[in-house]
């Protein structure tokens, strides 16, 4: 038996790719982004109430997964990259029907003439994720605190994160670095790769494209271009 599934908004925000996404939600708390409902359900009805909860779960699709990479095994980041797990043991995006579920913190409701838009934070989406649907996260029943995670029992250490950028070159406003170092000091390159200054990394957040290394010292970022419109 299937079941067709219709997203109900989209979700934008600055993750441009996959890599430079925060693995969890909620690690990288000035993640902001905006769910766009679409038109057949930006009704004020279907949304009163929302109001009264601060934090909402997001049930997506990791759209830029391609299907024909599904397995049924996989290997977590946090585990190196080289211990396979059962995917359902996993929070992977490449599983079957590649859905995802996320807690979002609920910043504002913003509703117009026919339209509602969810201002979010913390998100680990990237931009133009399908939103299938939205529920209000209840404190009491959503959060088991004697809960055991196995290798995800806790968030990684935030690594110390420093700009040396090349000559000409200029860090991006105050108000999107404190979103990029919180994502960048999460690492999102490969937790099997030694750290090394020979090694750069490379992702686009927002309008900026960013690189770096990892040394012994943490994060260093070595490059900063901001991206022409349509690129």
């Amino acid at each position: 038996m299937t079941a067709a599934l219709e997203p109900i908004g989209l979700l934008r925000c600055g993750y441009r790719s996959k890599f430079g996404v925060p693995r969890q939600s909620g690690v990288v708390p000035q993640a902001l982004a905006r769910v766009e409902i679409l038109p057949e359900f930006a009704r004020p009805e279907a949304w009163r109430g929302l109001e009264e909860f601060s934090h909402l779960w997001l049930i997506t699709q990791f759209h830029q997964v391609p299907e024909d990479e599904i397995g049924l095994t996989v290997r977590p980041p946090k585990l190196g990259g080289n211990e396979r797990r059962g995917v359902f043991a996993t929070r992977s995006p490449f599983r079957p029907n590649r859905l995802g579920l996320t807690v979002v913190k609920l910043e504002a409701i913003e509703q117009g003439a026919g339209s509602v838009v969810l201002r979010v934070s913390g998100v680990d989406l990237v931009d133009g994720t399908p939103v299938f649907d939205v529920k209000p996260y209840v404190r009491y029943a959503d959060s088991v605190p004697q809960a055991q995670s196995s290798f995800a029992d806790a968030p990684p250490a935030p690594m110390a994160l420093r700009w040396q950028l090349q000559q000409g070159m200029q860090a991006p406003p105050a108000a999107h670095r404190e979103w990029i170092e919180q994502s960048l000091a999460m690492l999102p390159q490969p937790a099997y790769h030694a750290p090394t200054q020979q090694r750069q990394y490379a992702a686009e957040f927002d309008r900026w494209r960013l690189r770096w290394t990892l040394d012994e010292n943490g994060v260093c970022v070595v490059g900063c271009e901001e991206i022409a419109p349509g690129q």
